[in-house]
Order: C-alpha cells, then structure tokens, then sequence
C-alpha cells in the first residue's frame, strides 16, 4: 500500500464520517448524496489502487 491509496482511503473515510454528522444535523439530501458520491468515489479508487499492487 503506497500513499496515494493511503491517502484516498482516509479522505472516503473522512466523506463517511461527514455524511454521518449531516444525517444527524438533519442537513439537505442532495448534501448528503453528494459527499456519498464521493465518499464512494474514494474508497473504491483507493483499494483499486491497493488491488492493483496485489496483482
């Protein structure tokens, strides 16, 4: 695992917890949509990253 995947796992982690404190703030949905998109944007580019260091 080199330090962009690193980087982009605890950024989709970081999304995740924002994405939690909206929810509970009662904040907009399309907010909350838009930080899912990239909390998952994120996470995947980052262990697709780690996947291809696997192979």
């Amino acid at each position: 695992m080199n330090g962009t995947s690193t980087a982009l796992i605890l950024v989709g982690l970081f999304l995740v917890g924002g994405i939690i404190s909206f929810v509970k703030q009662k904040m907009p949905k399309g907010i909350i949509v838009l930080l899912g998109i990239g909390a998952v944007m994120c996470l995947s580019a980052g262990l697709l990253r780690v996947e291809g260091l696997w192979s």
